[in-house]
């Protein structure tokens, strides 16, 4: 596996900025939710994407109460701890307090986020209140250098 910058995360990142909120989706231009948006990253970083998830409703997460997605993130990704997240690293949010995480996002500035959220399109935002309060888990993909 060749050395992977965070710029480089971002950039790919950044390319999807527009696609269109889709369920379980993962195509570029087409469709995406959050997790077919870090999947298709991945996917253009290290050529497949890291597994392919089961069909999953949109209360998953609510309804099984496991942490599916940190579990998942946890067997490709480097946990960090969520006030060392740095620029390119994924982090997942829990949508209510008690709740399994079950939105995820790659940070692309300190204060921002590219992420795909049900009825918007991918998009750039700032970590504003809202989301910094549900920030859950952060995770560096694999092979990362560090030089940035």
């Amino acid at each position: 596996m060749r050395p992977l910058y965070r710029e480089d995360i971002v950039a790919v990142a950044r390319e999807w900025i527009g696609t269109p909120y889709r369920h379980q989706a993962c195509a570029k231009g087409a469709g995406t939710d959050c997790l077919g948006l870090i999947r298709g990253v991945w996917a253009e970083l290290y050529g497949k994407p890291p597994e392919l998830p089961p069909p999953y409703t949109p209360d998953w997460a609510e309804r099984s109460g496991v942490e599916t997605l940190r579990g998942a993130a946890a067997r490709h990704m480097r946990p960090v701890p969520l006030q060392e997240a740095r620029i390119g690293d994924v982090l997942l949010f829990r949508m209510s307090p008690h709740s399994p995480a079950k939105h995820a996002a790659i940070l692309s500035a300190p204060d921002k986020i590219i992420h795909a959220y049900w009825a918007r399109a991918v998009t750039e935002s700032f970590l504003i209140p809202y989301w910094q309060s549900r920030r859950a888990y952060a995770f560096q993909f694999p092979n990362l250098s560090d030089d940035l």
